[in-house]
């Protein structure tokens, strides 16, 4: 249970440490990354979307038992995301420099199915003990 605690902390402060700065970027972004942003509608959205996620991460890292189908949820937020900009830089549709977050977030998709496997409710666990033992 301590495993999915600190993954789900560590991945909702990192999030929030990356997206928040994000919401006062538009103007920069727009003219390090031309064309400039034409429908801040989609970006804001964007941004607040993921910046609830991390809050979700946050209150799952507090009783990941109770939370943890969420934890799916959470994964579907990280792992499409990840093969979606791995084919857009495969195109060279997006700048290669987006690789370190992708791959972030790719780990930290993996973590999160690891947590999900690991947070068992202790009769299942129990179960799936006894089953192993029995073979």
């Amino acid at each position: 249970m301590n495993f999915a605690k600190w993954i789900f902390r560590i991945a909702g402060l990192y999030g929030l440490v990356v997206m928040i700065p994000l919401l006062f970027m538009e103007e920069s972004l727009s003219r390090q990354f031309p064309p400039a942003i034409s429908h801040p509608e989609y970006y804001y959205g964007f941004v607040l979307a993921v910046i609830a996620w991390q809050v979700a991460f946050l209150i799952m890292s507090r009783d990941p038992l109770r939370h943890r189908p969420m934890m799916l949820a959470a994964v579907l937020e990280k792992l499409p995301y990840v093969l979606c900009m791995s084919i857009l830089m495969a195109q060279g549709r997006t700048p290669a420099m987006m690789l370190g977050l992708v791959v972030i977030d790719g780990i930290l998709g993996v973590l999160f199915v690891i947590a999900y496997l690991k947070t068992r409710p202790a009769e299942t666990a129990q179960t799936a003990r006894g089953m192993a033992a029995q073979l």
